[in-house]
């Protein structure tokens, strides 16, 4: 039991009960004593009391009026009464008006012990009560944050089953991703966990001020506007959410909702490709540029957060298709890199982000050094020579020295000095002309010796490359060898 108040006129009567009280089986972490009704009414609305011990007969008030009138208080005590023998008829009607007990003068210690053992059962049993009812009412209201298509008669039904574990006056909602309940006040906050990542505080607008500058100070947060009753809750939670974001993004700590559409900077899927394929080379640095700059671009509010989940979520994507045939990636790593929001702010996910990029970069090069790649190179190009007339691309001949295709593309480039369509297009063409020279060949059995099955698409290409057709090319072959005879 908490609180205790025994409203007595008599001093030595209420020094008398406070010492049977605490000397009673039950324990109690305060007793107030007070000498008329007035004070215990004041006493009553400012406090959260569990059990209030009143005599009937007092000057000011007395006990009768005092019950009546606490009734309509929103937090109501069991209340014991005292009573004379003459005074009994009274006791009855306190009865009636919800007290719980009665006591005759003179109070006998045992009797006392034994009202307070049996309140403080049913207290217990209340408040197990009371918080499985606020647990159920907080799931609804995570139901009413979590579901999008939830109808109006849903809301209207959560609000009518659970508006007695809401708040009756001005709200607010704060979003962020701190999850700790530690020093966490529940008479004063209703807190929803775990809410797409973020934990969300609801709280009496009039008691924001203190929640954000004790409780919430050190975090990054995102405010909603004030409103009125459950039925606004996720339109506030809405807010809070968005706010939140642009804490995150920011880097503030306290971000209370106003939204302003403005013009807002684009990130291309060039761009984050071309990212993406400095990764596993040695432009990391430069590669690191593109994402300083996304940062930069976020926390001066060019690059909307949504958009900077995006970008960061498809270069995780982007980064893990490229390698995954090659190198091993944690899941849970990759779930914690795309819940962007669940990172304090911006600037914590850079360093998340730039941390595993620079781990998978050291992976890649010390994987794949260049005695390495040129050996597999090496193997490339015999494989190149010996099937270039069948259906060949860069993917057939990544796959067949077992190396990721975009490494394969950049290695192949630096090994070469050309693309890989370049280089099999120089192939084929050399060879085309080489029977062009030596064959009687038609052009069609050429095209298609090659690695060219329509005809026509070889005899545009051909020409592209050496400026005539391939009937023009033998035949100034064929010239070439008459002017040789002597």
């Amino acid at each position: 039991m908490k609180k205790l108040l025994i409203v007595e006129d008599e001093k030595i009567i209420r020094q008398g009960i406070k010492a049977m009280v605490m000397r009673s089986l039950v324990p109690i972490e305060e007793v107030i004593l007070c000498k008329n009704g007035e004070e215990a009414y004041e006493i009553v609305k400012n406090n959260q009391i569990d059990v209030m011990i009143t005599d009937i007969r007092m000057p000011k008030k007395d006990g009768i009026t005092l019950v009546k009138e606490i009734q309509s208080l929103p937090y109501v005590p069991k209340v014991i009464v005292i009573s004379g023998y003459d005074d009994f008829s009274y006791a009855v009607e306190l009865l009636r008006y919800g007290a719980k007990e009665y006591l005759l003068k003179p109070i006998e210690r045992d009797k006392i012990s034994m009202i307070l053992q049996k309140l403080e059962q049913e207290i217990n049993a209340e408040e197990i009560q009371l918080n499985e009812n606020l647990k159920i009412g907080c799931q609804q209201f995570k139901y009413m944050l979590l579901n999008n298509s939830i109808s109006e008669e849903e809301v209207l039904s959560i609000e009518s089953k659970f508006k007695d574990y809401f708040f009756d006056c001005d709200y607010v909602i704060c979003c962020t991703n701190y999850k700790t309940l530690e020093d966490l006040n529940r008479e004063n906050v209703i807190f929803l966990d775990d809410i797409n990542g973020q934990s969300v505080f609801i709280l009496k607008a009039s008691d924001k001020e203190e929640v954000l500058s004790n409780l919430l100070k050190d975090h990054f947060v995102g405010v909603s506007r004030v409103h009125k009753n459950l039925r606004e809750l996720k339109e506030g939670y809405a807010q809070a959410l968005y706010a939140r974001k642009y804490a995150f993004a920011t880097g503030s700590f306290i971000i209370e909702y106003n939204r302003a559409d403005s013009l807002k900077e684009t990130v291309s899927e060039e761009m984050i490709e071309q990212f993406v394929q400095m990764v596993g080379t040695d432009k990391l640095e430069e590669a690191n540029k593109f994402l300083i700059r996304i940062l930069y671009k976020t926390k001066q509010g060019q690059i909307e957060p949504d958009r900077f989940m995006s970008i960061m979520n498809a270069v995780v994507e982007r980064i893990c298709a490229n390698y995954k045939n090659v190198l091993d990636f944690n899941a849970e790593n990759l779930k914690d890199l795309k819940n962007v929001f669940e990172y304090d702010n911006a600037g914590s996910y850079f360093e998340a982000i730039s941390a595993w990029i620079e781990a998978i970069n050291d992976k890649l090069l010390n994987e794949f050094d260049d005695y390495k790649n040129k050996q597999k190179m090496q193997k490339a190009m015999k494989y190149i020579q010996e099937n270039f007339d069948k259906d060949l691309n860069m993917a057939v001949v990544s796959n067949y020295i077992s190396m990721n295709y975009s490494l394969f593309s950049y290695v192949f480039k630096q090994y070469t000095g050309m693309n890989f369509v370049n280089f099999l297009k120089t192939i084929r063409i050399n060879e085309a002309k080489r029977l062009l020279e030596e064959t009687d060949k038609k052009i069609i059995e050429i095209s298609s010796q090659v690695g060219y099955e329509n005809e026509k698409h070889f005899m545009k290409l051909f020409k592209t490359v050496c400026g005539v057709s391939p009937s023009e090319y033998r035949k100034n072959a064929q010239v070439g060898k008459l002017n040789l005879i002597p």
